[in-house]
């Protein structure tokens, strides 16, 4: 996962093209350790092609620890099939999701 520092928030781009159980419990632990440095966190998703119910909890788990510490999950370039798993078990309506990443991160100044 390629991180960079954003004037307000920490950006994690994943590299991979799935979030599956074949790869949840990586994409989770990495998503910890980066969660311990920052309380901003905007996921930018344009290489996530498909995401199953073990990529949709490693989700909820970030957005649960983010808010436990006072921080804010924001998503963002969302491709339009994993957009539509999200409308489909409402999960757009619990996280933030914006189309660009500008957007995203342009929402923690305000």
């Amino acid at each position: 996962m390629d991180a960079i520092q954003e004037q307000h928030a920490l950006v994690l781009v994943p590299t991979t093209s799935t979030l599956t159980a074949a790869n949840a419990k990586e994409f989770k632990a990495s998503l910890e350790e980066h969660i311990e440095q920052t309380k901003a966190l905007v996921l930018d998703l344009e290489k996530i092609t498909f995401i199953d119910s073990s990529g949709l909890g490693v989700l909820l788990f970030a957005l649960k620890r983010l808010n436990q510490k006072g921080g804010e999950l924001k998503l963002c370039n969302v491709t339009k099939p994993v957009r539509v798993l999200f409308e489909l078990v409402r999960l757009h309506q619990i996280m933030e999701v914006f189309n660009s990443r500008e957007e995203a991160l342009a929402s923690f100044s305000s």
